[in-house]
C-alpha cells in the first residue's frame, strides 16, 4: 500500500538500486516513487494470519508464500509493489532475491488511505501479470474478502465472501481459505 505523496521521479533501474538501500519501503508507479503507509496492529495481524494459513495449506507444495517484504515487478507497467502476501510457484521469475514477477496469488489488506487505489488502479496493474490467478482484497473493519479471480473464460470475476464462519475457495491453489483463520484474534470495533 502506498501513500498518495510522491517522493521523486526516476527510472525503474534507478528505483531498484535506490530502494535496495532504503530503510523504509517504497512502491514505484509511472516513474514515480511512493512511500508506503504505516500499518496498524489489526492490518499486520490479518496479513500475517493470511500468509500463515496459506503457507500451511501449501505445505509440501513447491509454491512459496511471501509476506509484505517481497517486491513484485509488474513488467507490463514497469511498476514495483509490495503486497501484503503473495504466492509464487515454480519456475520462479525474479530479478534478484528480493523481486519476483510471476505471482499466482496476491493479497492486499485494505487501509483507509489506500482502499480506492488497491481496488482500482493497483488491481488494474496486477491484472497485467500473466501468471496471476487470484487477487484477494481483505477488509480489516469486518470479516469480508473480495476475491477477484481469473475464471475459465480467462475473464476476471468477483466473489464477495462475508462472515467469519465463511470459507473462500481458491481454485488456482486447490485449497479453501477459512475466514476464521484469516481473522483469528482480530477484534472489530
Amino acid at each position: 500500500m502506498s501513500t498518495a505523496h510522491s517522493k521523486q521521479k526516476m527510472t525503474a533501474a534507478e528505483y531498484l538500486d535506490w530502494e535496495r538501500q532504503q530503510v523504509e519501503r517504497h512502491e514505484f508507479y509511472d516513474d514515480e516513487v511512493f512511500s508506503q503507509a504505516r500499518g496498524t496492529r489489526r492490518h499486520s495481524l490479518i496479513g500475517t494470519n493470511t500468509g500463515c494459513v496459506i503457507g500451511n495449506l501449501l505445505a509440501g507444495d513447491d509454491c512459496q508464500v511471501h509476506g509484505s517484504d517481497m517486491l513484485i515487478e509488474i513488467e507490463a507497467t514497469g511498476s514495483y509493489v509490495y503486497p501484503d502476501v503473495s504466492v509464487v510457484c515454480p519456475p520462479i521469475e525474479a530479478k534478484g532475491d528480493d523481486v519476483i514477477s510471476n505471482p499466482v496469488l496476491v493479497v492486499e489488506v485494505l487501509s483507509p488511505s489506500t482502499e480506492d487505489f488497491d481496488r482500482g488502479t493497483k488491481f488494474g496493474y496486477y491484472r497485467q501479470i500473466p501468471s496471476l490467478r487470484d487477487y484477494l482484497v481483505i477488509s480489516q473493519d469486518q470479516a469480508r474478502i473480495e476475491h477477484h479471480f481469473l475464471n475459465e473464460g480467462e475473464l476476471w470475476s468477483l466473489r464477495d465472501v462475508e462472515g467469519v464462519d465463511e470459507v473462500l475457495q481458491l481454485a488456482s491453489l486447490r485449497h479453501d481459505l477459512p475466514l476464521t483463520e484469516v481473522y483469528s484474534k482480530v477484534e472489530f470495533d
